[in-house]
């Protein structure tokens, strides 16, 4: 049975973490569902943001079900557990759509490692953010040292990863993490989606994309994806797939 669940909503997607029992903590199935998930949306043009949101009030993620990696040899823990789900989340971060993590109670580990992958984070001002990793005798491996890095101040990342400190939502604020504190982050994460619906959608991915290309996420296959775009809408390509086809020489018109 899914625990990871995608529902449509107009323009708006909602990829929802359905395993509050265990604290939304991921298992390699909610992985693979989270990576279809994605794939999907990148085929649906309907949808213009994503939300990424969890069931429960205990938790919005615990991170990896120790249960599911505890048994895993050195070489398995490294190959699949780790690098599968870094890849995964990858995939996510990489989606061409805006996406929004709804953190509504602590996200720890991967949990925050999850929201790090999304766009902009809504918090609510109870929850908490941690990297517990070392307390269990591991470190971060779904980008937790490496995105959040980029997303932090070094030294709050050294606070959390090294000496266990929480970050609460007043801080993370403060420090650009998260982008809006509300009583109900999953209202105000709805009304940020429906501003981002009545923009121009090509501008809105074409935008991500330079963003991501100026910081490093994926930046050598964004770089090729706007040159791509804009080459593919010039006459010279029309031109070269025309000749191409009538197995001639091309002769560019350079526009």
């Amino acid at each position: 049975m899914s625990a990871v669940h995608l529902i449509h909503d107009g323009a708006t997607a909602h990829i929802v973490l359905d395993n509050p029992a265990k604290l939304n903590a991921f298992t390699p199935d909610m992985l693979s569902q989270l990576e279809a998930h994605c794939a999907t949306l990148e085929r649906s043009p309907e949808v213009l943001c994503v939300i990424l949101r969890s069931e429960g009030d205990r938790a919005f993620c615990a991170g990896a079900d120790i249960t599911a990696w505890a048994g895993l040899s050195p070489f398995d823990f490294a190959r699949h557990w780790v690098r599968e789900g870094h890849r995964i989340f990858d995939r996510l971060a990489r989606l061409s759509k805006p996406t929004i993590a709804v953190i509504h109670a602590p996200a720890f580990g991967g949990g925050l490692e999850l929201a790090a992958a999304c766009d902009i984070r809504v918090m609510a001002s109870t929850a908490t953010l941690a990297l517990p990793e070392a307390q269990v005798g591991i470190v971060p491996g779904w980008s937790g040292t490496q995105r959040l890095a980029r997303l932090i101040p070094e030294a709050v990342l050294k606070e959390m990863t090294l000496f266990g400190r929480r970050l609460d939502a007043a801080r993370a604020q403060g420090l650009g993490f998260v982008a809006e504190v509300a009583d109900d982050p999953l209202a105000m994460a709805q009304t940020i989606a429906a501003v981002v619906a009545k923009a121009s959608p090509r501008a809105v991915e074409v935008a991500k994309y330079q963003i991501h290309a100026a910081t490093g996420e994926d930046r050598a296959a964004m770089i090729e994806a706007l040159g791509g775009g804009m080459i593919a809408a010039s006459a010279d390509k029309a031109e070269g797939v025309s000749a191409f086809a009538a197995k001639r020489k091309p002769e560019f018109p350079g526009s």
